[in-house]
């Protein structure tokens, strides 16, 4: 079972930036390509990001394209989403995910006031 725990999350104003962090200890998380969700209430959770294990290739939500890059570290097991220009459309809680299986983070919520 893989923990992942994200960080970074908060309120911040329309323009502003966050970086979310998603981290675990388990090394074989390097194996994964990973996934940024998010998810508001009475809606389904959406794709955000995606990227694959080695780093190489990247996919992003169309609402997100040149706001939002996803990044990892393999050597802390960490995979980063960077948010910039934010728009309160992105308020939601976000998620990572080990791509393809049920391992997911608790979340962090991301508010972004108009």
């Amino acid at each position: 079972q893989v923990q992942l725990v994200e960080s970074g999350g908060g309120l911040v104003q329309t323009g502003g930036s966050l970086r979310l962090s998603c981290a675990t200890s388990e090394r074989t998380f390097t194996d994964y390509a990973v996934g940024w969700f998010r998810q508001v209430p009475g809606k389904e959770r959406e794709l955000v990001a995606a990227l694959t294990s080695a780093g190489g290739s990247t996919n992003y939500a169309d609402s997100v394209k040149g706001r939002f890059t996803i990044s990892r570290d393999n050597a802390k097991n960490t995979v980063y989403l960077q948010m910039n220009s934010l728009k309160p459309e992105d308020t939601a809680v976000y998620y990572c995910n080990a791509w393809g299986t049920d391992y997911w983070g608790q979340g962090t919520q991301v508010t972004v006031s108009s």
